[in-house]
C-alpha cells in the first residue's frame, strides 16, 4: 500500500495528484483562516484582553464548523510540530477549557502525542471542542451506506448502533431488517435509518447502555447524532438504493466491501452513483477476521485503483491521524478507507472516532441562508399510524423553517392542509429547519411519494418553479441519450419514467435535453439536480427551464397535447 498517502506524510492538490511525501512527518499544513481548524503553539497565562480575543476567536471557530471547533496545540501556525513540555501542555490545555467554558462549549483531547524526547520530551495534543447551537438539541450528520448485499453493511450498522459485537451469522443485523423476507434472505430490499450518538465527552451512545431503549433517549443525551441511511445492496433493488440517495439527501457515503470478495461491479455501479451525486465517499473494509493477508492486499490495491480513476486520493488512517482524515475528507478530494471486523471489533474504535470528528458539511452561513428561503419539505414516505388524526408523512426540509400548526400546500394538486404534529427521531417537536429529516401529521388531504409541502401564498413562478410535465436540463454526459428513449427520472424524492423528446448541443460542451414525465406532474425547480438511468445509461443533469406550468392563480396544472407524447 505503498500508494496509499499517510495524512502527516504528504498533501494533495484539488486535482487529485498524489503531492510529494514530507519526510520528516513533523508538520501540518499551514493554517487557514476559514474552516474550523485553529493551531496554537501555546496557552500561556493570556491577560484579560488577550482572553477575550481568544474567547472570539473560538467562537468563530466554532460557527464555522457548525458547532465543532479543532484545536491543535503545540503547533505553529505555519504547521510545525514544535511540541510542549509536560508542564506547558498542561497548563495550555487548562487555559482552552476556560475558553471553552466562557461559550458553554465542552473540551475532548482526542490525541495526545510525544513528537521530542532529547533534550526535553515535547507533546502536542490535538483537542475537540464542541457546542451545540442554541436552536439546536445536538449536531445531525447523515450518512448514506452503499456496498455489495454480501459486504455485511446491515451488520456493521448492527454493530455500530447496537453496541454488541456480530456472532459470525449474522445476529447484529437482525434488529435492522424492517420485513420477514429481509430476515429471511438476509439481504437488505427497503431504506431504513439507525443512529449513533455521541456525548459530549466523544463516546458512543447506542442501546448497549442499559437505560437506554428508544431513539428519543439517545438522541436527549447526545450532543452528536449520525444518522446512516442502510440502503439496498442487491441489484435487484437499485431503483430503490438510487431514491435514498437522491430523496434522503445524505451529506456523506460510506461504502462497504467485502475483504473476501473485493471490489465487484455493485461497489464500482454504487461508487459511479456518489460521484455522480457529488457525495463524499469513506470506505470500510469488513470481514477482516475471516480474509487472508494476500486477499486484504488485494481488496485494498482494487480499492485504490477505483479511488485513483475517480480524480481522488486514498487515504491511509492511523490512529493518532484520525481527526485529521475527517476533516480532510469533509474539505478536500482525500478518500479514507478503514479495515475492520465487526465479530472481533477490530479497528471498530478508529471508525466510531472519525464519525465522532466528522464536521457538518455546510457552515453556519450556509446554514443560515437555507433557513431564510420559502420553505420546501420533500415527502418521500407515507405511514399508516393507528390513532393519529390525519396522516403522517416522513421527509425531509431542504430549506426554510416548518412550525407545527402552520398552513401549508400540497403540490402537485394544491391543496390545503396544515401540520398538527412533528416528530425527529420519535421525538415530538415544535420546528423543522433546514436540512432536518421529520415526519409531520397533516390534516387529511391528497398527498404521495414526490409531493412537496409550501406554505401557501407563495408566488411559484417567482421562484421559478411550478407543477409540469416537461422540463429541460443541461446534461454534461449524454451521447448514450436517444430521442424518444424511456429513462427513470430521481429529482429529489420524486421518481418517475420519462421520455426523452429532444437533445441539442449547448455551447458549454454538454447537451440540453428535455425530458417528458409519463404519468404524472412533478414539482419542479429550475436548478434542481436530477439523475436518470436505463440499464447501463446513467447520468446527472441540472434543471434549466420549466415547461406546461401552474401559471394561474389557482394553481392549475395544464397537461401537454397528445401530440407532444411519445
Amino acid at each position: 500500500m505503498e500508494h496509499l498517502i499517510d495524512l502527516f506524510g504528504s498533501d494533495c492538490d484539488n486535482s487529485g495528484e498524489i503531492g510529494a511525501a514530507v519526510k520528516d512527518h513533523l508538520s501540518l499544513p499551514p493554517e487557514i483562516e476559514e474552516g474550523n481548524i485553529e493551531y496554537k503553539l501555546k496557552l500561556l497565562n493570556p491577560s484579560s484582553s488577550r482572553f477575550e480575543h481568544l474567547v472570539t476567536q473560538m467562537k468563530w471557530r466554532l460557527k464555522e464548523g457548525s458547532g465543532e471547533a479543532i484545536y491543535e496545540i503545540g503547533v505553529s501556525d505555519d504547521g510545525i510540530l514544535c511540541g510542549l513540555s509536560k508542564n506547558d501542555i498542561d497548563c495550555s490545555l487548562e487555559t482552552l477549557i476556560k475558553m471553552a467554558d466562557k461559550l458553554g462549549a465542552t473540551v475532548n483531547v482526542i490525541h495526545r502525542k510525544t513528537v521530542a524526547q532529547k533534550p526535553e520530551e515535547k507533546f502536542i495534543a490535538e483537542v475537540l471542542v464542541r457546542k451545540v447551537p442554541e436552536d439546536q438539541q445536538f449536531i445531525d450528520i447523515r450518512v448514506a451506506v452503499l456496498g455489495n448485499g454480501e459486504a455485511g453493511k446491515s451488520t456493521l450498522l448492527g454493530v455500530l448502533t447496537q453496541g454488541e459485537l456480530d456472532n459470525g451469522r449474522g445476529k447484529a443485523r437482525l434488529n435492522l431488517f424492517r420485513h420477514l423476507h429481509e430476515i429471511q434472505s438476509g439481504r437488505t430490499s427497503s431504506i431504513s435509518h439507525e443512529i449513533l450518538g455521541f456525548n459530549l465527552k466523544g463516546e458512543a451512545v447506542d442501546y448497549s447502555c442499559s437505560q437506554l431503549q428508544s431513539a428519543e433517549e439517545i438522541c436527549e443525551l447526545s450532543s452528536k447524532v449520525i444518522t446512516f441511511i442502510d440502503l439496498a445492496g442487491h441489484k435487484k433493488y437499485l431503483r430503490t438504493t438510487v431514491f435514498g440517495l437522491t430523496a434522503h439527501c445524505p451529506e456523506f457515503a460510506m461504502l462497504v466491501v467485502a475483504g473476501s470478495s473485493g471490489v465487484d461491479d455493485t461497489t464500482r455501479l454504487h461508487y459511479s452513483y456518489a460521484c455522480a451525486l457529488q457525495l463524499r465517499t469513506f470506505f470500510v473494509v469488513t470481514k477482516a477476521d475471516i480474509c487472508s493477508a494476500k486477499d486484504i492486499k488485494k481488496t485494498l490495491e482494487e480499492l485504490k485503483d477505483l479511488i485513483l480513476s475517480h480524480k481522488s486520493v486514498p487515504l491511509e488512517v492511523s490512529k493518532e491521524h484520525i481527526t485529521k482524515a475527517a476533516e480532510r475528507f469533509a474539505r478536500n478530494n482525500a478518500q479514507p478507507i478503514f479495515l475492520v471486523s465487526s465479530v472481533t471489533g477490530s479497528n471498530l474504535d478508529m471508525l466510531k472516532k472519525f464519525l465522532n470528528t466528522l464536521p457538518p458539511l455546510l457552515s453556519e452561513k450556509e446554514k443560515e441562508k437555507q433557513e431564510q428561503q420559502n420553505p420546501e419539505f420533500q415527502v418521500d414516505e407515507i405511514y399508516s399510524v393507528p390513532n393519529v388524526e390525519g396522516i403522517v408523512v416522513g421527509g425531509i426540509l431542504t430549506k426554510g423553517i416548518l412550525r407545527e400548526g402552520d398552513r401549508v400546500c400540497v403540490f402537485p394538486g394544491v391543496q390545503s392542509s396544515r401540520i398538527l404534529s412533528i416528530q425527529r427521531y420519535r421525538t415530538p417537536c415544535r420546528v423543522v429547519k433546514a436540512g432536518q429529516y421529520a415526519t409531520f401529521a397533516l390534516k387529511q388531504c391528497d398527498v404521495r411519494k414526490g409531493s412537496v409541502l409550501l406554505l401557501p401564498g407563495i408566488s411559484v413562478r417567482q421562484d421559478d418553479a411550478c407543477t409540469c410535465y416537461q422540463f429541460t436540463a443541461h446534461v454534461s454526459a449524454s451521447d448514450e441519450l436517444k430521442e424518444g428513449m424511456q429513462v427513470s427520472i430521481f429529482i429529489g424524492s420524486a421518481v418517475q419514467n420519462g421520455v426523452i423528446l429532444t437533445k441539442q448541443t449547448d455551447d458549454h460542451g454538454g447537451f440540453l435535453v428535455t425530458f417528458q414525465f409519463m404519468r404524472q406532474p412533478e414539482y419542479l425547480q429550475v436548478g434542481a439536480r436530477l439523475f436518470y438511468q436505463e440499464g447501463p445509461v446513467k447520468g446527472t443533469g441540472v434543471i434549466t427551464s420549466l415547461d406546461y406550468c401552474v401559471s394561474t392563480p389557482h394553481h392549475r396544472t395544464r397537461k401537454p397535447s397528445n401530440s407532444n407524447i411519445i
